[in-house]
């Protein structure tokens, strides 16, 4: 089965500095990955490339097949992206915000406004659709941004540090619905995070440290070949113990 992303041997730099060094990663389809780094890992960078925000200067990126560089029209179809920086319109209401979005993908009319409130329901906010973005909640605004990703029933989600300055409920409930896409509609995720609690031993995993890729795999074959019992141990040891304490 065709990877819903393939990342290899990719590089990057900004002017001298490098801040990626051939890194490969692959996301299965219907699969949970996880990238887990400290701030400054790179993580961030590694998502502007996979969405295209920058050109990649070394290696390839595929979405399901399509490489980003030679069919990106194809390749960002088949992506949903939820940056970590807000990027809802606080003057348009939550509606407005999904069925703008809609438009950008050619989806328009009834079906576009039939999809919005379906993926409003599913991340339990359709009785906020005609609020203005600006009223809600952190965590409210963050299920709205998944729910607008998923509009266009792209195969491959992709979720730049999606908790951070949620409340512990909001952070279970963003974690719990992604988890269900992947379980019930097979959308494969690739979740980027500092946080050892959000990943789980059956996860796909790319420890990333300094631009370099220290670790791939499995999370329980992370934690094996590192030798020690915890995902915490393995990291600490994998980053030569560098910001444990940040990462908790």
């Amino acid at each position: 089965m065709t990877a819903a992303l393939s990342v290899e041997g990719v590089s990057h730099a900004y002017g001298t500095r490098r801040v990626l060094n051939d890194v490969s990663l692959t996301v299965p389809q219907g699969q949970f990955t996880a990238v887990l780094g400290l701030n400054g890992a790179g993580k961030t960078t590694l998502l502007s490339l996979i969405t295209r925000l920058f050109d990649t200067q070394s290696g390839t990126i595929s979405v399901l097949g399509y490489r980003i560089d030679r069919q990106p029209g194809e390749a960002l179809r088949r992506l949903g992206v939820v940056f970590q920086a807000r990027t809802l319109d606080m003057d348009l209401s939550v509606m407005e915000n999904l069925l703008f979005h809609a438009s950008l993908h050619g989806i328009g009319g009834r079906e576009a406004r039939r999809r919005a409130t379906e993926a409003l329901t599913d991340v339990d906010m359709a009785d906020r659709a005609r609020d203005k973005a600006r009223n809600l909640s952190g965590g409210q605004m963050r299920r709205v941004e998944i729910a607008r990703a998923l509009l266009h029933a792209p195969r491959l989600l992709v979720l730049d540090e999606p908790t951070v300055g949620l409340d512990i409920a909001s952070k279970l409930a963003i974690v719990t619905h992604v988890r269900a896409l992947v379980r019930d509609r097979g959308v494969g995720v690739l979740w980027t995070t500092h946080l050892l609690d959000e990943i789980e031993p059956s996860d796909h995993l790319l420890v990333l440290h300094k631009g370099r890729s220290m670790a791939r795999g499995i999370v329980s074959d992370v934690v094996a070949t590192a030798g020690v019992d915890t995902l915490r141990a393995a990291f600490a040891s994998l980053t030569e113990g560098a910001g444990e304490r940040e990462a908790a």
